[in-house]
């Protein structure tokens, strides 16, 4: 069995990649071609990956053939599911891959307005075996996205109030994926909603990261004018991903993601990491 892995340079699918290797488990790492750079120099790079593009079909038979089961990441640039996503996934069964593993949302399955919800809803149809890992927020984006704020500025503008977030770490979800694409068929057309053992605010996340990095750390709470003016401004985000990111901190304002299980033991026979051990992890890349 072959497994593509898309979005092979991004937080989860790097991981993934690397997991899968090591496990020596056939896998191909999809990377987007830089602009105005040969197809071919990509795996010059890395004799394990393939140029591809959602948006560019010339790249998607080198890509898929041969393959029997995907790994997606839907690039967060994407969100117009039915023209951006939906005919590379198409050309994917055409070519024979059987199975899907959708890096998707906690809550995806009952808030209509996020993308994930609308490839979970048509690989349903698609006649594919797929599996749903739905994540809830990744720690690490306090470690990527946002860690300009919190190294250069200590402080975390985020706009989820009050709202507890059962934060998960990529290790864990890269942990479970592995374990998925090794067992598919204990798997099939099954869902796995991944959050780490506490729900937690922001509050006290910046308590957290206040008393690893030895210097206070202040949640902010943006309301969503200031957040998105921010993202967009300061963090370089497009609109797309702004409006994203925006209904996905609306889930937590609104106390809809705090819910926990148990579907990362379940999976891989050991506990998820907690915030403090990720952060005492993590802590070089917020220290100025």
């Amino acid at each position: 069995m072959t497994v593509l892995v898309t979005g092979a340079t991004g937080n989860v699918g790097s991981l993934v990649l690397k997991l899968l290797r090591e496990a020596k488990i056939p896998a191909r790492g999809a990377v987007r071609p830089r602009p105005g750079s040969a197809r071919g120099r990509v795996a010059e790079v890395d004799p394990g990956t393939v140029a591809f593009d959602f948006l560019d079909s010339s790249t998607w038979n080198a890509a898929f053939t041969g393959v029997q089961l995907m790994f997606l990441v839907r690039p967060p640039a994407l969100s117009n599911v039915p023209r951006d996503i939906v005919p590379a996934l198409a050309a994917a069964k055409r070519a024979g891959v059987k199975h899907i593993v959708f890096l998707s949302l906690q809550g995806a399955e009952s808030n209509s307005i996020v993308p994930h919800a609308k490839i979970e809803k048509w690989l349903r149809a698609s006649g594919l075996s797929w599996t749903f890992l739905r994540p809830s927020f990744f720690m690490q984006n306090l470690s990527t996205t946002h860690v300009s704020e919190i190294r250069d500025h200590s402080q975390i503008v985020i706009p989820a109030g009050r709202g507890r977030t059962a934060f998960v770490d990529v290790t864990d979800i890269a942990a479970v994926a592995l374990e998925v694409i090794r067992h598919p068929q204990a798997h099939i057309n099954r869902a796995w909603t991944l959050t780490g053992p506490s729900a937690d605010t922001y509050d006290e996340v910046a308590k957290i990261l206040s008393t690893e990095l030895e210097r206070p750390i202040r949640y902010t709470r943006p309301g969503i004018g200031r957040y998105a003016q921010h993202a967009h401004r300061d963090l370089a985000m497009p609109w797309a991903m702004v409006l994203v990111t925006t209904a996905i901190y609306t889930v937590a304002r609104l106390g809809r993601a705090s819910g926990l299980t148990d579907d990362v033991r379940a999976v891989t026979g050991r506990p998820p990491t907690t915030f403090a051990e990720f952060a005492h992890r993590e802590r070089a890349v917020w220290n100025p």
